[in-house]
């Protein structure tokens, strides 16, 4: 094969990002570096499934066009340090080949050795041993073999062949891989997706896929719960893996024109892992920090802020290594400061802990915690401060007096549904006090639109509503807007109700009734009618509500 054009090129992603998708478990299961997230194959996953949604939507003959579209596709959707490292190797190569109708082996090869150039400048440390290194090495072999041959079959293998060894070898730039027996994570995300490239340009079937157990001898450790265990928890400097993205206004931009080297050269000084790409429209960021509020406050400098994810890296590493693992202290950790919330659905729980909440105590509607409940969960944490939310309008009053009794600094936010308290959480600021974080956590909830759906237990009438036993009832805050048999009726409806044309997110957490095909067709549903937003999608396992909704 001499030439591949963009229609080839599409194929290609979607069988790389297909590869990837088989084995991101495997991926996630190898993650040790630079910090226990323990979602490696997860990020660099969704990642490149952005990436390969958009290029399937624009895909053009001109190969140019298609890799821009991947570029755009990844950019919005990357994760994590590697997600987001994988979107720049490939930003890289869509600059390179922008002009370009179709590629041959040379051309092929030096684009891909363009993106580790752009990937490479992305990062403010770059580390060898990492994803940057296997990426460097297979490209650096593909411009090598493509200058002896112009068959891209026969670059593509040698840039998978490399790449692999490449892999193999990053234990011995990084002590810690080899002291845990594993491989960089990320490098073995790029191999898959490298894999799943190969794959349709021969047209055979792709690798098998990589279960947890069946590796070759150098991948032999336990995996995530015993590589864990070589990191204790008060090693972690930063410990708030910070995520966000700034969309550029026109005011702000004028009195403090952006740069993308200024802007990551300031941003360094609030952590490390620092990972920053732009357009001309965002700019997206990944830091580990101590203050995500310092970095968020000078990134609001140049626009608006959205997409925020916060992840206490802390409480990860606690969570992951179990109350059994022993750390270079004997006595329980005293946090300054802990988040307390309720919800129901084992999804919904893991959401809150994900972006920053301490504990999540089961409960909600019929499940209502008391305030024993609430003050043994406190306890439990060990904090010198806490913030209590609890998600419901019926649990207000016994966190309120969980909160007098607890004998430490609390304030109750008073979020009364699971958006409210994702909203609140996000705004948590842990270098304010406990009355100004209150005020600063209460606005956010506020600004956040919940709807909710359920079923109803009795024929009724509210607000001109009437309503059947066992119809779905769609609320939107604490009003009925619809009552109706059919679910999609009333989830469309509700939607309806709730999004308006400044809204820019809307986020679906589905239950445990609803199955994953229902779910991403109502999310299809929105990015089709409502395209000015972004969906973000959570199976939430809760019980009793099909659907719940945030729209900001």
């Amino acid at each position: 094969m001499k030439f591949i054009d963009g229609v080839k090129f599409a194929d290609m992603v979607k069988i790389g990002a297909h590869h990837l998708h088989l084995n991101a478990d495997y991926v996630d299961s190898l993650n040790v570096f630079p910090v226990p997230d323990g979602d490696t194959g997860t990020n660099m996953n969704l990642s490149i499934a952005s990436g390969a949604k958009e290029t399937a939507a624009h895909a053009s003959v001109h190969l140019g066009k298609t890799a821009q579209a991947l570029s755009k596709g990844l950019l919005m959707g990357a994760r994590g340090n590697s997600g987001v490292i994988l979107s720049q190797l490939f930003r890289g190569f869509g600059k390179a080949v922008e002009e370009e109708e179709k590629l041959n082996s040379v051309k092929f090869a030096g684009a891909l050795d363009y993106g580790v150039q752009t990937a490479y400048k992305a990062v403010m440390k770059p580390v060898e041993g990492t994803i940057l290194t296997v990426a460097k090495d297979a490209a650096k072999k593909g411009v090598e073999v493509a200058n002896t041959t112009d068959d891209i079959i026969k670059v593509m293998e040698a840039i998978v062949e490399e790449s692999k060894a490449s892999l193999k070898r990053t234990p011995d730039l990084l002590p810690v891989l080899k002291e845990v027996g594993v491989v960089d994570s990320g490098g073995q995300g790029l191999v898959y997706v490298y894999e799943g490239f190969l794959a349709c340009l021969k047209g055979e079937a792709l690798p098998e896929r990589t279960t947890i157990g069946s590796m070759d001898d150098l991948v032999n450790a336990e995996h995530h719960r015993g590589v864990q265990g070589f990191m204790n928890t008060e090693d972690i400097e930063f410990g708030y893996c910070t995520e966000f993205m700034v969309k550029f206004e026109d005011d702000k931009v004028k009195k403090n024109p952006f740069e993308e080297g200024d802007f990551r050269l300031d941003l360094s000084k609030f952590g490390d892992s620092l990972l920053v790409i732009s357009d001309d429209e965002i700019a997206k960021v990944h830091i580990h920090t101590e203050e995500p509020g310092d970095a968020l406050n000078y990134a609001q400098r140049y626009g608006s802020l959205i997409n925020i994810k916060i992840e206490n890296m802390r409480q990860q590493h606690i969570d992951i290594v179990g109350e059994g693992h022993s750390t270079k202290k004997e006595e329980k950790a005293v946090h300054p400061y802990a988040i307390v919330t309720v919800a129901m659905g084992s999804g919904v729980a893991d959401l809150l802990k994900s972006i920053g909440a301490s504990a999540v105590i089961e409960g909600g509607q019929t499940m209502n915690p008391s305030t024993e409940d609430i003050v043994k969960a406190i306890k439990d944490v060990g904090a010198e401060r806490v913030i209590i939310l609890p998600n419901n309008k019926n649990i207000i009053m016994a966190a309120k007096q969980a909160a007098e009794v607890i004998g430490i600094e609390a304030a109750v936010v008073e979020t009364k549904s699971v958006p409210e308290g994702l909203s609140a959480i996000l705004a948590f600021n842990p270098e304010i006090g406990v009355s100004e974080n209150e005020k600063v956590m209460s606005k956010a909830a506020a600004a956040v639109k919940t709807g909710q759906v359920t079923y109803s237990i009795r024929d009724t009438s509210i607000d001109g509503v009437d309503i059947k036993k066992d119809d779905f009832m769609g609320l939107a805050g604490s009003k009925i807007v619809i009552s109706k048999p059919s679910l999609d009726d009333v989830i469309k409806t509700l939607l309806a109700s709730l999004i308006d044309e400044d809204d820019e997110i809307v986020t679906i957490i589905y239950g445990e009734d609803v199955t994953e095909e229902e779910a991403n067709e109502i999310a299809s549903y929105v990015e089709e009618n409502y395209d000015h937003t972004e969906v973000e999608l959570y199976n939430g396992k809760q019980p009793l509500y099909p659907y719940i909704l945030s729209v900001e």
